[in-house]
């Protein structure tokens, strides 16, 4: 990390003016989409004065970018039901409020990292994290004996989830959450 980068100092004004900045642009993202996101709205929005923005994210991009960085800094774990089905019915209803709130910023993320290459970077980076958290929910399935060891976390939640990004971001069609919930099912059901 450097110097200028926003995420060095985590206390202080640094953490007050990152939290307002980020909540501007994730607020801007999910309303009026990336075409519309500038260092000028968010700084507005935001209520910190826009040379301190300019000097610390530079770019649109450099916000984006930061945005999603700040998703590893959360404390977010995947629930634990008990069992692997459960686990993966409660993921898949986190996916589903996430995919289908309006606006969703998670859509808008989504979009916007096929406008830069940082921000695709970025969102990688973001969804291999999320993958690597929610591998727990395989490894406790694996602990309590429900499947096999060696069993690979991620080929089960792509099986849970995807379906879910498919129909709601590429497809852009409704998907009820009870069929979010039974995709959950099928994938627990194909690893026993």
């Amino acid at each position: 990390m450097t110097e200028t980068d926003p995420a060095t100092r985590p206390g202080g004004r640094t953490a007050r003016v990152r939290s307002e900045v980020l909540a501007a642009v994730e607020a801007e993202l999910a309303e009026h989409g990336y075409d519309a996101l500038t260092i000028d709205a968010v700084a507005a929005r935001s209520g910190v004065h826009r040379t301190t923005v300019y000097r610390r994210w530079k770019t649109v991009a450099g916000l984006l970018v930061d945005l999603l960085g700040a998703g590893a800094d959360d404390a977010w774990e995947p629930p634990d039901t008990g069992s692997l089905e459960g686990d993966l019915v409660a993921l898949n209803r986190e996916v589903h409020a996430a995919l289908t709130a309006r606006p969703s910023i998670t859509q808008a993320v989504i979009a916007a990292s096929f406008r830069t290459p940082e921000a695709a970077g970025a969102l990688t980076t973001f969804w291999q994290d999320r993958y690597a958290r929610s591998a727990l929910v395989v490894t406790r399935a694996v602990a309590r004996g429900e499947i096999p060891a060696g069993t690979d976390p991620q080929q089960v939640l792509l099986c849970a989830t995807a379906p879910l990004y498919h129909q709601l971001v590429l497809l852009r069609r409704p998907l009820p959450r009870s069929a979010a919930d039974r995709f959950a099912r099928i994938a627990a059901a194909s690893v026993g």
